[in-house]
Formats: C-alpha cells, sequence, structure tokens
C-alpha cells in the first residue's frame, strides 16, 4: 500500500491517475474541506480525510502502507508563517509517525535551490524540510524539481492569467534574465514511479528538470506567442513586485503573483540537462511542445477570476 500526501494537488492528482492505472493499492490522504477526490481513480484507491497536524488521522492512514510519497505543501498564496506549519511542521509530524510504524520508504519533492541558509523564505523552507526528512532515519528519497508545469499548475498558467489581466504590459522582474528548468508533469510522475522501484534511488537528493533552459523572459515571450497576447515587457526591480504581491495578498483571497511565485525565479535554478535520461531513462518533454496542446484554447481571463476568488480554476 502507497500512502500520497496532498493527493488533491497538481502533483498528487497526475500520480494517483497514474498508479490508479497501474491497479496500484494507494491510499490518499485528502484535506477534509475537499470531500473526496476524483471518481475516476478506481476502487484501487482507498480515501482517508485528515491533515498533517491529526496525528490519529496519519496513524490510521499509515496501517498496512509501506512507501509514503509525501506531497503535501503549503499553497502558493501561503504566507510564512503558513509555510513554515505545513511544509517544516508537517513533515516532522509525517516522518515522526511513519519512524513509529516502520514505513519502509519515503519519497518527497522539493525545489532546485532548496537550502537552510538561503536568503529567499520558499528556498529556506524548503531546505529545512529536507533536513527533517534526512535526519528521520527513513529510507527517503528526495525530488529536487525544476519549475513543474501542466494543463492544471498553478505556476506557469499564472503567467497566461497576469497577460490576460494587462493588456498593455508585463512587469518583467530584474529584465527576467534568471534561468529557470521547467519539467512537465507526466515526465515527474513517471520519475515518482521510477523512484518506487529503483534501490539505486534510496537515501538520495537528486535535482532533475526538463530537456532545456529558458530565461523567464523567454519562458514569457514563449507564453504570449502561444496564447497569442503580446505585451510589452517592463523591467522592474524584485523589490517593488513584492511589496506588490504583499499587498495584494492582504486584498485577494488567492493572488495571482506572490513571494513563493518570485522565490521561484529570484536566480538561476537549474539540475543537468541530462538528469532525467541519465538517471530514469527519460527523455522529457519541451516546454513550447506540451503547452501547445493546451494554451491555446483556455480562456484564462475567466479562469483568473475563479481562482483568485477561490474557486477551482483548472
Amino acid at each position: 500500500m502507497i500512502l500520497v500526501t496532498g493527493a488533491t494537488g497538481f502533483v498528487g492528482r497526475h500520480l494517483i491517475d497514474a498508479l490508479a492505472a497501474r491497479g496500484a493499492p494507494v491510499r490518499a490522504l485528502i484535506r477534509p474541506r475537499r470531500g473526496r477526490g476524483p471518481a475516476a481513480w478506481g476502487e484501487s484507491v482507498s480515501q482517508i480525510a485528515g491533515t498533517l497536524e491529526n496525528t490519529e488521522v496519519l496513524h490510521q492512514a499509515m496501517q498496512g502502507v509501506h512507501t509514503i510519497i509525501h506531497l503535501a505543501s503549503a499553497p502558493p498564496w501561503a504566507g510564512p508563517n503558513h509555510l513554515r506549519e505545513v511544509d517544516m511542521d508537517g513533515t516532522r509530524s509525517l516522518v515522526t509517525i511513519a519512524r513509529s510504524v516502520r514505513i519502509g520508504r519515503f519519497i518527497t519533492l522539493s525545489h532546485i535551490g532548496a537550502d537552510r541558509a538561503s536568503a529567499y523564505t520558499l528556498m529556506r523552507v524548503k531546505g529545512e524540510t529536507e533536513e527533517i526528512v534526512r535526519r528521520s532515519g527513513l529510507a527517503y528519497t528526495i525530488l529536487r524539481c525544476g519549475m513543474v508545469f501542466g494543463p492544471d499548475d498553478r505556476t506557469i498558467n499564472a503567467i497566461a492569467m497576469q497577460l490576460k489581466a494587462n493588456p498593455f504590459v508585463l512587469l518583467m522582474p530584474a529584465g527576467g534574465e534568471s534561468l529557470v528548468h521547467p519539467l512537465w508533469i507526466d515526465d515527474l510522475v513517471n520519475a515518482l514511479l521510477n523512484c518506487l522501484e529503483n534501490p539505486d534511488t534510496v537515501d538520495q537528493t537528486l535535482e532533475i528538470g526538463g530537456p532545456e533552459y529558458l530565461t523567464f523572459n523567454q519562458m514569457v515571450r514563449t507564453i504570449m506567442r502561444v496564447t497569442k497576447t503580446p505585451r510589452a515587457l517592463v523591467p522592474i526591480q524584485p523589490y517593488w513586485l513584492r511589496q506588490a504581491a504583499w499587498v495584494f495578498r492582504q486584498i485577494l483571497p488567492r493572488p495571482i503573483f506572490t513571494s513563493q511565485w518570485y522565490d521561484r525565479i529570484a536566480e538561476s535554478r537549474t539540475a543537468d540537462l541530462n538528469s532525467m535520461s541519465d538517471r530514469f531513462g527519460i527523455h522529457p518533454q519541451r516546454f513550447e511542445d506540451t503547452i501547445l496542446t493546451y494554451m491555446p484554447e483556455r480562456r484564462y481571463g475567466r479562469e483568473m477570476i475563479r481562482y483568485i476568488f477561490g474557486g477551482e480554476p483548472f
């Protein structure tokens, strides 16, 4: 039995779809307010409602489980305190109980650039969370990912929403010269599945990304071309964008751009271009080739309104 936390999140939904298609026995930890996961998961996926703070639920969820794939994380609009509570405190609670019930494997996701000494809150919290896992005594695998994207992501689609929101310009932090390493969601899921079967990934921290590096500027221009929303790109100091993000977080239920979002592109963060093929035998998809399959027909203006005011846009 495999326990997946963050089961209804972006990566969690795709992973459980893949596990269910294989007929693998899976238990999905669902946030109580989300009710149940997709009916398409089928009978091989059992579901249990609870949070990482509820130790009784975690004990119940781990009965009969041999592997945990820990994907639960704070949402993009979370403030620093909420980020620490979910990612650090939640992971600490999870590994404590996992150790007590003798879980065999613990697989989790992090970000390229995670570092306890980072100047950026998101990367610092991810670095601290990684250290909790490494010191847990469990047989762990940590996958540090590039910027994961897909039809229902909340990162790349946020750029398309912002382009629709302003018909004239898009503010570009520091000219958009930092390098990003986009990774298609299906390629990430295949890497996670490989980790389940590959003992060489045990007690490893692995950095993975797609087949190309892009500057943030290049990524935005690609999205503008695919969605046919040309805008003037105006360079601005990241400090002012972070200040604006803080203001919007006080006003809107779910702002599109947040401090977490800017932490991801604050510096160039890349893995080896051959990381997926060398480690997993996977030949990842290119950024433009994949967004062409779903972005051109999307109505991002409508999705933006649903996203900001608490609905599920994707």
